[in-house]
Parts: C-alpha cells; sequence; structure tokens
C-alpha cells in the first residue's frame, strides 16, 4: 500500500466521540428551575432580602435606640426609611423585625414539615385502620378555624404559669404556628407514600429483609423530596403572614422586640401623619412573600416533568 493511500485512509477515518458526562439530578433540577423567569428573579430578590436583613447589625443604630427630639422624621439620606413616634430609625427596626419574622417562618415550617412527614409517613406506609384513625385526626385540625384558633392558643399559652418565663418568647409563636399547620404537609406526604408503597424498589426491599423504618427513610421518604420541598416554601410564606397578621393584632411576637407585625400595628395609628412607617414594612412582607411563592412555583416546575413538558 502507498503512502499515499496510507494518509488519505487517515483522513477519513472517524473521529472518536467525546465523552459527555451524564447530567447529575442537581444540574437537571437547577436547569428546570431556571426556564421559570419570574422564580429565577424571585430567588435573588429573596436572597438579596435575606443578606439584607443578616446585616442589620451593621447598621449605625439599633432597633430600640430612641432620638425623641428627631421623631417622625420623613426619609432621607440620615435615615433611609424615617424615624417613628419614638426617633427610633425605622430601616434598622424592620430589618431587625424581618430577622424575627424570617426565623418564626423558618422553625415554624420545619415544625410544620416534620410533624406532617410523620403523620404521614406513617398512615401512607401501614395503612387500614392506622391510616384512617390519623386521617381522621388530621381532617379535625383542618375544619378547626385557623386563625381563631392560633389567636385563643396564644392567648392561653401566654398565660400558663408554667410558660411565664417565655410569655414574650418567640418561639412561643414558632410553636403556635408550627402546630396548627402540620396538616397540609401530612396530606401531601401520606398520598406520597400511598402510591410509593406498591414500587418494585420497595417490594424488593422487603424481600432483602430491609425494616419498615429503613424503608420508610432510606428508600420512600427521598422520592418525596420535591413536592416536600415545594410545600414548604408554601407553608414558609403561610407562617410569615399568619406571624404578621397575629403580631399585628397583639397575640403574636411582643415589644419591644420587633417584626414585621407588631411594627405595622404601631405604626396604624401615624398612618397619615407618617405613613412610611406602614408602606415600608408592608412592603418587606408583600415582596418578601411573593418571592418565596414564585420560587415554590419554579420548584414545582422543577421537580415535575411534566409541567415543565407542558409550559415548553
Amino acid at each position: 500500500m502507498s503512502s499515499a493511500a496510507v494518509s488519505s485512509s487517515a483522513q477519513l477515518a472517524p473521529e472518536p466521540l467525546a465523552s459527555v458526562a451524564p447530567e447529575t439530578l442537581s444540574a437537571l433540577i437547577w436547569r428546570r428551575f431556571k426556564r421559570h423567569r419570574l422564580a429565577l428573579i424571585s430567588l435573588v430578590m429573596f436572597g438579596g432580602l435575606l443578606l439584607l436583613v443578616l446585616a442589620a447589625p451593621l447598621s449605625p443604630y439599633t432597633a430600640t435606640e430612641q432620638d425623641p427630639a428627631n421623631a417622625f422624621a420623613r426619609p432621607s439620606a440620615l435615615h433611609w426609611f424615617g424615624t417613628d413616634e419614638l426617633g427610633r430609625d425605622v430601616f434598622t427596626r424592620i430589618l431587625a423585625g424581618g430577622q424575627v419574622s424570617l426565623a418564626v417562618g423558618v422553625f415554624s415550617t420545619l415544625l410544620a414539615i416534620l410533624l406532617g412527614i410523620g403523620v404521614g409517613a406513617v398512615a401512607g406506609y401501614y395503612s387500614g385502620w392506622l391510616d384512617n384513625g390519623l386521617m381522621r385526626f388530621t381532617d379535625t385540625f383542618l375544619t378547626l378555624p385557623a386563625t381563631f384558633v392560633l389567636i385563643l392558643l396564644s392567648s392561653l399559652l401566654r398565660e400558663l404559669p408554667a410558660l411565664a418565663p417565655y410569655r414574650n418568647s418567640v418561639w412561643l409563636v414558632v410553636i403556635v404556628i408550627g402546630a396548627l399547620s402540620w396538616m397540609w404537609p401530612a396530606r401531601i406526604v401520606r398520598g406520597l407514600f400511598l402510591v410509593l408503597r406498591e414500587r418494585d424498589f420497595v417490594a424488593a426491599s422487603r424481600a432483602l429483609g430491609a425494616s419498615d423504618g429503613r424503608i420508610i427513610f432510606l428508600h420512600i421518604l427521598p422520592n418525596c423530596l420535591g413536592p416536600i420541598l415545594v410545600q414548604a416554601t408554601l407553608q414558609m410564606a403561610f407562617a410569615i403572614i399568619t406571624e404578621s397578621g397575629l403580631s399585628y393584632l397583639g397575640f403574636g411576637v411582643q415589644p419591644p422586640t420587633p417584626s414585621w407585625g407588631n411594627i405595622l400595628e404601631s405604626a396604624q395609628v401615624h398612618a397619615f401623619r407618617a405613613p412610611w412607617l406602614a408602606v415600608f414594612p408592608g412592603l418587606m412582607i408583600f415582596l418578601t412573600v411573593m418571592s418565596i411563592n414564585f420560587i415554590g412555583d419554579g420548584l414545582r416546575d422543577a421537580f415535575d416533568p411534566y409541567t415543565v413538558k407542558s409550559n415548553a
């Protein structure tokens, strides 16, 4: 064979295909999430609000620092959101109140999700009479008027002598909201467990002698992560609004600890004289809840391929 033929055959030989790394689950979810423009914008906005709230200690003022000579000062370079009736810097108080409101939202959501997972997993996995009993118990809680029960429970707990040292504690609000909002996560988890318990991988785990606890926590529960995360975002938005409402009515976080709700409550008396006292905390509640809801929509689309396909 001539050298020309050898060189021509070398030129015609196909180049080896470049190896393509398989897309990880987290990368797939992030790619789907980015398709939801509002969710992506909301994630950036919520991240900015979170950083701003966490930067409250950097403020030159404190949340309780009073300057009566400078009361009702309009928004300016010195006081970005103005001052209140006691001369306190409203911007600093909103940042400090945001720490409280977001903490209540996060921890009450965590409590509600954990309780919901416990009840829903047991009911869905074992089904039968245990499922019927737990679901009737859950339905009973769902029929209760939430606002009335939250106010009543908050008032009663504050009057208990044993809880007197914690009467003004933020954790009391966390427990009240979390203990009365676990029903929705429980129903969602129960529905998922009823479907997943019949899958082949669960039957294979049983055949290999895996315990119920191992099957529940290591095999079924990880497959419920998507819907649980979506529900957690909705739960957090609900908790922030609930805390703000309770504090506004005087049954939530108590002064002098600031929260967006009790800042709004103290602003209502001066709404016409100093409208910025109500506008800025109300705007923070609106932006935070809106961004969390849009993030939840994006997570729902990211974890549900059928939704993504229909939106494409």
